[in-house]
């Protein structure tokens, strides 16, 4: 594989569209039209090129006809045309990201559908169960324990994270602009990274683990370079856009994946600009902190059991 195709596959291989469904061709991490496939379970999509290339001419056209079509990794068989499933390819995708990477967070190995459980979380300073629940991560009016919030943290010791747990995800923020609190910003992210380490598996536990820290742009320069040598990445910039005004923004700390891709970083002096917006500190932000984030949970489908949010919810 070139240098410029390993890229690019890197950069989109977890890749979700709003829609929940994955943003390129499995096979190539490119491609313009996609078909994609409808067990209700999968997010795969694959593009007319491929399928025609490595299945057969005409297959995509043939697929298109079809009123419910199931995806070459769901279907039983292990072979279509040139394409053939490996046994244990989700160990050597692993692999191959941990070692073409370079980006220093581990890569975990995808679950297969028939082995995906629900999520347990563990939220901190700010409830993301509404978000979850939209996504299809939580279950409406079942199971209340597989979501955990906490808004004071004070007392709070290893023994009761652990009786707690286990947790898949962990999730923290700090207060939004203008919100009374007792304590500074940076009390968020250092209370967020102890409880962090109380809830991680041990090191030689393979099952996956995800964690996500939001600063509602309050924490300082000197508390930012704190937070990114803390959790050992570099943050990402999600803005809230109407028309060309920036209504609100946050930075994210993640080991989600995907989630570098599908945001940039934002300038320094871009982000204190941003914070010296009176009109910012005075109206209400038009979409809450949580919102703006949500999206950067789709990767984890690949991982947990998906819930059917019905036709009527939107992502």
């Amino acid at each position: 594989m070139c240098a410029p195709c390993k890229d690019k596959f890197l950069d989109r291989l977890l890749l979700y569209d709003d829609d929940g469904y994955q943003s390129y061709c499995s096979i190539c991490c490119s491609g313009d039209t996609l078909l994609i496939c409808e067990n209700p379970d999968c997010t795969r999509c694959y593009c007319f090129e491929c399928v025609d290339t490595l299945v057969g001419p005409g297959t995509s056209g043939r697929v298109q006809a079809m009123s419910n079509w199931v995806c070459f990794l769901c279907l039983p068989f292990p072979r279509s045309g040139l394409l053939q499933r490996r046994r244990k390819w989700r160990g050597w995708l692993k692999a191959f990201c941990d070692r073409e990477s370079g980006a220093g967070l581990e890569t975990y190995k995808t679950v297969p559908e028939w082995k995906r459980q629900p999520v347990r979380v563990l939220t901190l300073f700010g409830d993301i169960r509404d978000e979850l629940t939209s996504l299809g991560f939580l279950e409406n009016g079942s199971d209340p324990g597989r979501l955990k919030h906490l808004d004071d943290v004070t007392d709070v010791v290893r023994r009761d994270v652990e009786g707690w747990g286990p947790f898949d995800l962990v999730y923290g923020s700090t207060p939004p602009i203008g919100h009374a609190c007792a304590r500074p910003p940076a009390w968020y992210l250092l209370q967020f990274h102890r409880i962090l380490q109380y809830a991680r598996p041990r090191p030689a536990c393979p099952r996956p683990f995800f964690w996500a820290f939001v600063d509602n742009l309050v924490l300082t320069q000197e508390d930012h370079a704190t937070a990114t040598r803390f959790l050992e990445t570099d943050p990402v910039t999600i803005q809230d856009v109407c028309g060309r005004t920036v209504q609100n923004a946050v930075h994210l700390w993640s080991n989600i994946p995907a989630v570098k891709s599908r945001h940039s970083a934002l300038g320094s002096q871009e982000a204190r600009s941003l914070l010296a917006q009176d009109w910012q500190r005075m109206k209400p932000p038009t979409q809450r902190p949580a919102k703006m984030v949500k999206n950067c949970f789709l990767p984890l489908r690949e991982y947990f059991k998906y819930f059917s949010t019905g036709p009527t919810s939107s992502l």
